[in-house]
């Protein structure tokens, strides 16, 4: 019974703190401008299927999507035997599901044939990490946090894998032993080889060890479940939402802004200026993007959903060539800086200002380094789309900051004077037409 209600404050006290986690991250997200996003539902419902349940974008790298599908499969199935765990611990009971009756072993052993190829994957991640060093992995924008938050989590997807392992191995031992506590429920594929290396310890021994992985496993999950906030791997339970109320516009399409939309439209027709003027200047905001509260609220979630994983910089020709723009960087760059909006907002109030914007963290050099090819945004396994962050910002340095290259300021000037970039009027059209 006290194991019991240890068990029940843990899990209890987990989800409380992981519900506050979750808490802050929504309300950080919706620090963000509003954006409607409810059009053609049947599309998004297959995009999210494809993309995000089906992991149709991995497949660009083989062995990377190999590996991933390991250890997506592999939570997936093994959840069902953390259903029994969490039964177990709250109920006091040992094994509830083995009134399947032969069914069971078939289940425990498809567990474990799964918990086998996560810890390999992990593995292969590890060394593609830290020994062959993969270049988008060392970035110079993943700094020691970032790698070291990857390995955290290779690290204990291998020991939470290991210990069920453990565990199913000395219950094992106990079952053949015919100890009371442990009834025989038939043979165990993976952890019944691993039973010689058991073989020499005592009854108490064995439960000790079964005991002990089983409390391993549990509360190392109960942790994992409250590190995955503060880690890239929360995209586990955003990437679902981001992809479906992704963008299903054409690659590049820019959103127009109806303040500017309405000024060419007069310009076009002068008889419309009258009726389209109210009676009162109206206030038209900022053009582009400061901060990241100017960005919307879709925006912050791509943010979030970041996996870090480095397709989009790899892709990226001004990246690839030696230019400073490195896509994930951007993403990263607006997520670090919500969360530092965040947590101000939450210990001054809403109009609590710190001085600092995205530019302290995105530099202009970045943002005229990207050529707009889309090549991110394809890439990118959870549909977040760097590209319309990059331009957001570029609207607010030309339109705001009258800061955009001399070349461009000069193609700006000959389009609005010559209604073409260069530098010829209509009259000698044809002299560049040609």
């Amino acid at each position: 019974m006290v194991a019991n209600f240890i068990f029940s404050i843990l899990l209890i006290l987990a989800v409380v703190l992981f519900t506050k986690n979750v808490r802050r991250i929504a309300q950080n997200i919706l620090m963000g401008k509003k954006q409607r996003i409810d059009d053609q539902k049947p599309r998004r419902w297959k995009n999210m299927a494809w993309v995000a349940i089906g992991q149709s974008k991995m497949t660009t790298r083989p062995l990377s999507a190999i590996l991933h599908i390991f250890v997506y499969v592999g939570f997936i199935v093994i959840n069902i035997e953390m259903l029994e765990i969490l039964i177990d611990g709250i109920f006091g009971t040992h094994r509830i599901l083995a009134f399947l009756g032969n069914i069971y072993p078939v289940l425990i052993s498809l567990f474990e044939i799964f918990a086998v190829l996560v810890i390999l994957a992990c593995v292969i991640f590890l060394v593609r990490r830290n020994v062959i060093r993969v270049r988008r992995f060392w970035n110079w924008e993943m700094t020691a946090w970032p790698r070291s938050d990857a390995n955290i989590i290779l690290v204990t997807e291998i020991l939470l894998m290991s210990s069920i392992l453990v565990m199913n191995a000395a219950d094992g031992l106990l079952q053949v032993r015919g100890d009371v506590h442990y009834a025989a429920l038939g043979p165990f594929l993976i952890s019944d080889l691993m039973q010689p290396w058991f073989a020499g310890m005592t009854d108490s021994a064995l439960v000790t060890l079964e005991r002990s992985g089983w409390w391993f496993h549990i509360v190392g999950v109960l942790i994992f479940l409250n590190y995955i906030p503060y880690s890239k791997h929360f995209h586990i339970f955003l990437s679902f939402p981001n992809v479906y109320y992704s963008s299903l516009q054409p690659l590049g399409k820019m959103v127009n802004m109806s303040n500017v939309t309405k000024e060419i439209r007069m310009m076009l027709n002068p008889s419309a200026v009258e009726s389209a003027t109210g009676s009162e200047e109206e206030d038209i905001g900022q053009f582009g993007t400061k901060d990241a509260t100017d960005l919307t609220w879709k925006h912050l979630m791509d943010a979030y959903t970041c996996t870090e994983c480095g397709r989009c910089t790899s892709s990226c020709p001004a990246s690839m060539t030696g230019k400073k723009l490195s896509p994930r960087k951007v993403v990263m760059d607006v997520r670090d800086r919500i969360e530092e909006a965040g947590k101000l907002i939450c210990r001054k109030g809403k109009d609590a200002s710190d001085g600092k914007t995205l530019f302290d963290r995105i530099a202009d050099e970045e943002l005229w380094a990207c050529t707009t090819c889309n090549a991110c945004v394809k890439e990118c396994p959870v549909n977040i789309n760097p590209l319309e962050v990059i331009l957001e910002m570029r609207r607010y340095l030309v339109m705001e900051k009258a800061a955009a290259p001399g070349e461009l300021n000069a193609t700006f000037s000959n389009i609005e004077n010559n209604g073409a970039p260069w530098q010829f009027s209509n009259e000698d059209r044809m002299q560049w037409a040609g």
